[in-house]
């Protein structure tokens, strides 16, 4: 009994001046903490950090093998990079690249929003007085027109008769009617699908000169005075 306490003594002591010296060492190198799973090849204290010698030596248990110094964790390396850094695989010692940022996602494509041109032309450029037969200028008018079109991705033309006050009102809405249908027929006839292209009379209900037109003008000066009533107006809706 005697001996075998002072055996114990003998290991206290051996273990404090352990201790001490290791303190000194401690406050040279860093702790290294391991995770606490499985078998630890080192001593650790209870807060899982390893034990140095006087030296700054990790104490190496029964367990310790060089396996188990490259399998055995602290953080994300095993604790023989730390502990045994000659033995343990320098490839294994190696911090894991940093993982790259997600890619943001690829902005979805705008979808173009159709814009509208509107085209408004002289009736008389396009027709003679009274009549909705297209004049050959007119025609050239309307080639343009149909050019532009097809420049986009068309989703519409819009084609609406006018006329002035002269006449009856249903007169001039049929007027008015059969100069529009004169224009998508020979829209239709450049290459314009049929189905794109809507036409209406407004007749003489929309007229722009307003009231500075007088009656009491000879009729030679009231046409000309009406002149920006008598028009068509071309409307074109689609993506460019």
């Amino acid at each position: 009994m005697i001996k075998q306490t002072k055996k114990q003594m003998f290991a206290l002591a051996a273990i404090a001046s352990i201790g001490l010296s290791a303190s000194t060492v401690f406050a040279q190198v860093k702790d290294v903490v391991v995770d606490g799973k499985g078998e630890i090849p080192y001593l650790i204290d209870g807060r899982n950090v390893v034990a140095r010698s006087g030296t700054g030596l990790c104490w190496r248990t029964g367990y310790w093998s060089p396996a188990a110094a490259g399998t055995a964790m602290a953080g994300q390396l095993p604790v023989g990079c730390e502990c045994d850094s000659d033995i343990v695989p320098k490839d294994k010692c190696a911090p894991a690249p940093a993982a790259a940022p997600a890619a943001a996602p690829a902005p979805a494509a705008a979808t173009p929003k159709p814009t509208a041109d509107k085209v408004k032309l002289s009736a008389d450029a396009l027709f003679d007085f009274d009549k909705a037969v297209l004049k050959p200028e007119g025609k050239t008018k309307l080639d343009d027109l149909a050019a532009k079109a097809k420049g986009i991705k068309l989703e519409v033309i819009l084609a609406v008769g006018h006329t002035d006050r002269l006449g009856s009102d249903s007169y001039n809405q049929k007027l008015s009617e059969r100069r529009a249908n004169a224009v998508k027929t020979y829209l239709v006839s450049k290459g314009i699908e049929a189905n794109r292209v809507y036409t209406e009379g407004k007749g003489e209900r929309q007229p722009v000169t307003g009231k500075n037109c007088s009656d009491k003008l000879g009729r030679k000066k009231l046409i000309e005075c009406l002149q920006p009533d008598r028009r068509v107006e071309i409307e074109l809706v689609g993506t460019k």
